[in-house]
């Protein structure tokens, strides 16, 4: 089992850690900062920097099959590390925070459109969420609603629940298509004070106001009840500070 630090921290950059393994699928550690690809958002990349100083491009990072364990998908032709070797992981910063700022600008605006999400992508500094709505969507409204939620700069913070108490409370599951991760116990809540609540595995920014100004790209209509609603973020500060 890998320690997801990421969960706990987002803006954990790095961490010492030791290799449990290492082969074809990728290289496992026994902690990581590293998000692996799941919930709409991409795996990070970066550099597993071991104590001799050579250095592993990463280019993605997913779940194994276990789902408990984090694999490290090295660049083509790298040479992987031995079973115990101590390293420092490293995450491509100037790409993760701008998904940070677009997963928690996806919550903000599934509380401006209060419909059922039937699917969803974050990208750096842009993202989409599909809603099961019939009714014409307006875009500069949406917009609108959109900044007015980010403005608040409410803190953004988390908690855990039991699978137990998610099964007994359904209403916290907004996505149709996505479910939270679930089968370890517990299952992290991300809260937007007085504005959003929901399960999410996914990495966010400490407060609103780090979002930046958001603007509706596209509203697409994508069957009969379904509108795609696209958007993109203003440059941010690349630190997160």
């Amino acid at each position: 089992m890998t320690d997801p630090l990421f969960r706990r921290d987002s803006y954990l950059r790095e961490t010492p850690a030791i290799v449990v393994s290492a082969g074809p699928r990728g290289i496992a550690l026994d902690r990581t900062v590293f998000y692996p690809r799941g919930g709409g958002q991409g795996g990070d990349q970066g550099t597993l920097v071991l104590d001799g100083g050579e250095a592993i491009a990463i280019v993605d990072t997913v779940y194994d099959a276990d789902r408990k364990t984090i694999l490290h998908i090295a660049a083509e032709g790298a040479a992987l590390p031995e079973a115990g070797a101590r390293l420092v992981a490293r995450i491509d910063w100037s790409r993760r925070y701008p998904r940070m700022r677009a997963h928690t600008a996806l919550h903000l605006l599934s509380v401006a459109l209060p419909y059922p999400v039937t699917g969803g992508a974050v990208g750096e500094g842009e993202g989409r969420l599909d809603f099961d709505c019939a009714a014409p969507l307006d875009k500069a409204e949406v917009e609108r609603r959109l900044n007015a939620l980010i403005a608040r700069d409410a803190p953004v913070t988390q908690s855990w629940i039991s699978d137990e108490e998610l099964e007994a409370n359904p209403a916290l599951v907004k996505t149709m298509s996505v479910k939270p991760p679930t089968g370890t116990g517990r299952v992290r809540l991300v809260s937007i004070e007085n504005l959003d609540l929901q399960p999410c595995g996914g990495t966010h920014v400490a407060r609103t106001g780090e979002i930046g100004r958001a603007a509706v790209a596209q509203i697409e209509k994508k069957g009969r009840i379904n509108r795609r609603v696209r958007i993109t973020l203003a440059p941010g500060r690349a630190e997160g500070q």
